[in-house]
């Protein structure tokens, strides 16, 4: 799972790609149909890993600097602000696949969180029904 959430890869399948860009999260995944916002909200949880990640390295950044370096508070403040900024905008892509596949450990997908992936040679997927039936 964490080679998967390092890779930015589906953490069901390992894959395919969640984002079509730079932020844009795709609703499934192309290779397994997997359904990454599981239900709404779902993602709410990213944010206390993005916020704790953030913390932790900053505060372990901090006291590691302070001991090396002879800065004060100030100083120190208005060297981490950049980062303090930046990193979680970063990060904010791989605490959605942390938390997803924190997730997926806990609570394994069920078939019906699944849409059925379109084939590349006919581009047929489920139909209006949603049985899987390829559409014609």
């Amino acid at each position: 799972m964490a080679w998967r959430v390092l890779r930015l890869r589906c953490p069901a399948c390992g894959i395919g790609r969640p984002y079509s860009g730079l932020t844009g999260m795709r609703p499934h995944c192309r290779h397994c149909g997997f359904r990454f916002e599981r239900e709404p909200g779902y993602f709410l949880g990213a944010i206390y890993v993005n916020y704790g990640v953030t913390a932790g390295a900053s505060l372990a950044a901090y006291f590691a600097i302070e001991r090396l370096f002879d800065l004060d508070p100030e100083q120190q403040i208005v060297a981490w602000l950049p980062f303090l900024v930046l990193f979680p905008f970063w990060f904010f892509r791989y605490a959605r696949l942390v938390w997803s596949a924190a997730d997926l450990l806990v609570d394994p997908p069920r078939p019906d969180e699944f849409a059925t992936p379109a084939t590349p040679q006919t581009g047929a997927g489920p139909d209006s029904r949603g049985n899987g039936a390829a559409r014609r």
